[in-house]
Protein backbone atom coordinates (compact mmCIF):
# COMPACT_ATOMS: atom_id res chain seq x y z
CA UNK A 1 0.00 0.00 0.00
CA UNK A 2 1.57 3.27 -1.12
CA UNK A 3 1.18 6.33 1.09
CA UNK A 4 0.35 9.34 -1.10
CA UNK A 5 -0.69 12.89 -0.13
CA UNK A 6 -3.41 13.48 -2.69
CA UNK A 7 -6.52 11.87 -4.16
CA UNK A 8 -7.30 13.18 -7.65
CA UNK A 9 -10.79 12.09 -8.65
CA UNK A 10 -11.11 15.23 -10.83
CA UNK A 11 -14.85 15.82 -10.42
CA UNK A 12 -14.37 19.46 -9.53
CA UNK A 13 -11.98 19.98 -12.43
CA UNK A 14 -14.30 18.21 -14.87
CA UNK A 15 -17.20 20.48 -13.94
CA UNK A 16 -15.27 23.57 -15.00
CA UNK A 17 -15.24 22.52 -18.68
CA UNK A 18 -18.97 21.85 -19.04
CA UNK A 19 -21.04 23.98 -21.36
CA UNK A 20 -23.66 26.14 -19.71
CA UNK A 21 -26.57 23.79 -20.55
CA UNK A 22 -24.72 20.80 -19.12
CA UNK A 23 -23.88 22.78 -15.99
CA UNK A 24 -27.55 23.65 -15.55
CA UNK A 25 -28.61 20.02 -15.91
CA UNK A 26 -25.88 18.97 -13.47
CA UNK A 27 -27.18 21.56 -11.02
CA UNK A 28 -30.74 20.24 -11.39
CA UNK A 29 -29.67 16.67 -10.69
CA UNK A 30 -27.53 17.52 -7.65
CA UNK A 31 -30.21 19.75 -6.14
CA UNK A 32 -32.85 17.09 -6.64
CA UNK A 33 -30.74 14.68 -4.58
CA UNK A 34 -30.10 17.30 -1.92
CA UNK A 35 -33.74 18.33 -1.63
CA UNK A 36 -35.44 14.93 -1.80
CA UNK A 37 -32.75 12.39 -0.89
CA UNK A 38 -33.39 10.46 -4.09
CA UNK A 39 -32.34 10.47 -7.71
CA UNK A 40 -34.63 12.24 -10.16
CA UNK A 41 -36.16 9.82 -12.61
CA UNK A 42 -35.01 10.23 -16.21
CA UNK A 43 -38.44 11.37 -17.40
CA UNK A 44 -38.45 13.98 -14.64
CA UNK A 45 -35.11 15.61 -15.41
CA UNK A 46 -35.65 15.35 -19.17
CA UNK A 47 -38.93 17.24 -18.76
CA UNK A 48 -37.26 19.89 -16.61
CA UNK A 49 -34.38 20.22 -19.07
CA UNK A 50 -36.77 20.62 -22.02
CA UNK A 51 -38.72 23.28 -20.12
CA UNK A 52 -35.48 25.15 -19.46
CA UNK A 53 -34.46 25.06 -23.13
CA UNK A 54 -31.75 22.45 -22.56
CA UNK A 55 -31.13 19.58 -24.98
CA UNK A 56 -31.13 16.74 -22.41
CA UNK A 57 -29.33 14.24 -24.62
CA UNK A 58 -26.45 16.60 -25.40
CA UNK A 59 -26.14 17.81 -21.79
CA UNK A 60 -26.27 14.29 -20.42
CA UNK A 61 -23.64 13.21 -22.93
CA UNK A 62 -21.27 15.80 -21.47
CA UNK A 63 -22.00 14.73 -17.89
CA UNK A 64 -21.38 11.07 -18.59
CA UNK A 65 -18.30 11.77 -20.72
CA UNK A 66 -16.80 13.76 -17.83
CA UNK A 67 -17.85 11.03 -15.35
CA UNK A 68 -19.95 13.46 -13.33
CA UNK A 69 -23.02 11.25 -13.76
CA UNK A 70 -23.28 7.54 -14.54
CA UNK A 71 -26.33 5.75 -15.89
CA UNK A 72 -27.54 2.20 -15.58
CA UNK A 73 -28.67 -0.01 -18.45
CA UNK A 74 -32.21 1.25 -17.90
CA UNK A 75 -31.10 4.82 -18.49
CA UNK A 76 -31.65 5.90 -14.90
CA UNK A 77 -29.00 7.53 -12.73
CA UNK A 78 -26.76 5.11 -10.83
CA UNK A 79 -24.30 7.76 -9.66
CA UNK A 80 -24.32 11.55 -9.50
CA UNK A 81 -21.18 12.08 -7.50
CA UNK A 82 -21.13 12.70 -4.60
CA UNK A 83 -24.65 11.22 -4.32
CA UNK A 84 -25.77 7.60 -4.61
CA UNK A 85 -29.35 6.76 -5.63
CA UNK A 86 -29.24 3.57 -3.53
CA UNK A 87 -28.19 3.08 0.10
CA UNK A 88 -24.45 2.71 0.67
CA UNK A 89 -22.43 2.39 3.87
CA UNK A 90 -22.00 6.21 3.81
CA UNK A 91 -25.14 7.94 5.14
CA UNK A 92 -25.42 11.73 5.31
CA UNK A 93 -27.73 13.43 7.79
CA UNK A 94 -28.29 17.18 7.97
CA UNK A 95 -30.55 19.19 10.24
CA UNK A 96 -33.85 19.85 8.56
CA UNK A 97 -32.81 18.18 5.30
CA UNK A 98 -33.34 14.92 3.48
CA UNK A 99 -31.12 11.97 4.32
CA UNK A 100 -28.86 11.06 1.41
CA UNK A 101 -26.18 8.50 0.64
CA UNK A 102 -22.71 9.15 -0.74
CA UNK A 103 -20.87 7.07 -3.31
CA UNK A 104 -17.71 6.83 -1.17
CA UNK A 105 -16.01 8.22 1.93
CA UNK A 106 -14.37 11.16 0.14
CA UNK A 107 -17.68 12.05 -1.53
CA UNK A 108 -19.36 11.99 1.88
CA UNK A 109 -16.79 14.39 3.32
CA UNK A 110 -17.34 16.89 0.48
CA UNK A 111 -21.13 17.21 0.80
CA UNK A 112 -21.11 19.77 3.62
CA UNK A 113 -18.95 22.17 1.61
CA UNK A 114 -21.02 21.59 -1.53
CA UNK A 115 -24.35 22.29 0.21
CA UNK A 116 -22.87 24.89 2.59
CA UNK A 117 -24.48 23.23 5.62
CA UNK A 118 -23.14 21.08 8.49
CA UNK A 119 -23.76 17.36 8.11
CA UNK A 120 -23.14 14.17 10.04
CA UNK A 121 -21.58 11.31 8.11
CA UNK A 122 -22.21 7.85 9.52
CA UNK A 123 -20.40 4.91 7.97
CA UNK A 124 -19.09 1.45 8.70
CA UNK A 125 -15.74 -0.19 8.22
CA UNK A 126 -15.67 -2.88 5.49
CA UNK A 127 -15.83 -6.47 6.80
CA UNK A 128 -16.06 -5.54 10.49
CA UNK A 129 -18.96 -3.05 10.29
CA UNK A 130 -17.36 -1.02 13.08
CA UNK A 131 -18.88 2.45 13.09
CA UNK A 132 -17.20 5.67 12.02
CA UNK A 133 -18.93 9.01 12.44
CA UNK A 134 -17.77 12.42 11.22
CA UNK A 135 -19.44 15.72 11.97
CA UNK A 136 -18.47 17.91 9.03
CA UNK A 137 -18.92 21.67 8.85
CA UNK A 138 -17.59 22.63 5.43
CA UNK A 139 -13.78 22.48 5.83
CA UNK A 140 -13.67 21.34 9.45
CA UNK A 141 -14.61 18.02 11.01
CA UNK A 142 -14.80 16.02 14.23
CA UNK A 143 -14.09 12.32 13.87
CA UNK A 144 -15.23 9.39 16.00
CA UNK A 145 -13.16 7.42 16.65
CA UNK A 146 -10.31 9.93 16.74
CA UNK A 147 -8.06 7.36 15.06
CA UNK A 148 -10.24 7.01 11.97
CA UNK A 149 -8.75 7.29 8.47
CA UNK A 150 -9.83 6.80 4.86
CA UNK A 151 -8.39 4.22 2.50
CA UNK A 152 -8.69 5.29 -1.15
CA UNK A 153 -8.45 2.29 -3.43
CA UNK A 154 -9.56 1.01 -6.79
CA UNK A 155 -9.55 -1.90 -9.19
CA UNK A 156 -10.19 -2.52 -12.86
CA UNK A 157 -9.97 -0.41 -15.98
CA UNK A 158 -8.64 3.07 -15.28
CA UNK A 159 -10.81 4.39 -18.11
CA UNK A 160 -14.13 3.22 -16.67
CA UNK A 161 -16.53 5.31 -14.58
CA UNK A 162 -15.67 5.85 -10.93
CA UNK A 163 -18.74 3.94 -9.80
CA UNK A 164 -17.17 0.77 -11.23
CA UNK A 165 -13.50 1.44 -10.43
CA UNK A 166 -13.15 3.19 -7.11
CA UNK A 167 -16.34 4.05 -5.26
CA UNK A 168 -16.69 0.72 -3.49
CA UNK A 169 -13.07 0.87 -2.32
CA UNK A 170 -12.87 4.38 -0.83
CA UNK A 171 -13.94 3.74 2.73
CA UNK A 172 -13.61 4.84 6.33
CA UNK A 173 -11.60 2.71 8.72
CA UNK A 174 -11.37 2.99 12.49
CA UNK A 175 -7.55 3.15 12.36
CA UNK A 176 -4.59 2.93 10.01
CA UNK A 177 -3.91 -0.59 11.25
CA UNK A 178 -7.47 -1.64 10.43
CA UNK A 179 -7.08 -0.25 6.91
CA UNK A 180 -3.78 -2.04 6.39
CA UNK A 181 -5.27 -5.32 7.65
CA UNK A 182 -8.12 -4.96 5.15
CA UNK A 183 -5.72 -4.28 2.27
CA UNK A 184 -3.69 -7.35 3.22
CA UNK A 185 -6.85 -9.44 2.93
CA UNK A 186 -7.81 -7.80 -0.38
CA UNK A 187 -4.64 -7.67 -2.52
CA UNK A 188 -6.62 -7.05 -5.70
CA UNK A 189 -7.33 -3.51 -4.44
CA UNK A 190 -4.51 -0.97 -4.75
CA UNK A 191 -4.53 2.46 -3.18
CA UNK A 192 -3.31 4.64 -0.36
CA UNK A 193 -4.18 5.98 3.06
CA UNK A 194 -5.56 9.43 3.67
CA UNK A 195 -5.35 10.89 7.14
CA UNK A 196 -8.27 12.95 8.38
CA UNK A 197 -7.00 16.29 7.06
CA UNK A 198 -6.11 14.81 3.67
CA UNK A 199 -9.46 13.03 3.32
CA UNK A 200 -11.48 16.13 4.20
CA UNK A 201 -9.38 18.37 1.96
CA UNK A 202 -9.88 15.92 -0.93
CA UNK A 203 -13.65 15.94 -0.45
CA UNK A 204 -13.82 19.72 -0.32
CA UNK A 205 -11.57 20.10 -3.37
CA UNK A 206 -13.61 17.59 -5.36
CA UNK A 207 -17.13 18.70 -4.52
CA UNK A 208 -17.15 21.95 -2.60
CA UNK A 209 -17.68 24.19 -5.62
CA UNK A 210 -19.79 21.93 -7.87
CA UNK A 211 -22.98 23.92 -7.42
CA UNK A 212 -21.12 27.20 -7.87
CA UNK A 213 -19.61 25.88 -11.08
CA UNK A 214 -23.06 24.88 -12.20
CA UNK A 215 -23.83 28.59 -12.30
CA UNK A 216 -26.56 28.47 -9.63
CA UNK A 217 -28.99 27.80 -12.48
CA UNK A 218 -32.53 27.10 -11.35
CA UNK A 219 -34.71 24.47 -12.93
CA UNK A 220 -38.32 25.29 -13.76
Amino acid sequence: MTELPDLSLNKGRAATVLTHPARRLHHMVLNSFAETGRAPMRAEWERRADSAGIDPAAALGELTECDLVALGENGEIRAAYPFSPIPTRHRIIRDGGAEVYAMCAVDALGISAMLDVPVTVTSTEPDTDRAVSVRVDRDSARWDPETAVVFAGGTGDACGPSVDRTCGHINFFTSSDAARDWVTRNPEVSGFLLDQDQALASGVAEFGALLERAGHADGP
